[in-house]
């Protein structure tokens, strides 16, 4: 039913909920499968670019620590979908909005579903929080699915 299932993760244990899920209905329709992780820009501080080393905020040095983070998040999620035989591409995009970069290779990797977990906030909580399932609903051109 679904060829290709897109399951996106942070590393959080929330997460992990909508990783299991995804890759138990991969193993069940036996469609391919793709884990991405998405990094964020980090935030740009006040002051000038050459002071950013002085205050211990080197760029590179936080891109390697991000690279890093998201390797350790991948290779957790590649090990649980081969623990129940099931091969996986993974995909790591930085410096984006962690819900654009997942709608962008949804369309770009002809995915038939989106699975992730939310943590259900609603109304203004989720408006204030800024929530990435939320902007995935709104604008994903295929199904999402939620998993609590």
């Amino acid at each position: 039913m679904h060829s290709h299932i897109l399951i996106p993760t942070d590393g959080s244990e929330l997460a992990q909920k909508g990783v299991d899920y995804g890759l138990s209905l991969a193993d069940g329709y036996g469609g391919k499968v793709t884990i991405i992780t998405v990094t964020e820009q980090s935030p740009v501080p006040s002051i000038g670019e050459s002071e950013w080393g002085k205050v211990g905020m080197d760029p590179d040095r936080l891109e390697d620590a991000d690279t890093r983070h998201a390797k350790a998040i991948l290779s957790a999620a590649k090990a649980a979908a081969e623990k129940i035989g099931l091969t996986v591409e993974t995909l790591h995009t930085q410096n984006v909005s962690p819900a654009a970069a997942i709608v962008d290779v949804a369309k770009k990797n002809g995915c038939s579903l989106i699975v992730m977990a939310s943590h259900r906030r609603r109304g203004i909580k989720s408006v204030l929080l800024g929530s990435q399932t939320a902007e995935v609903l709104a604008t994903a051109p295929i199904p999402v699915l939620i998993v609590p």
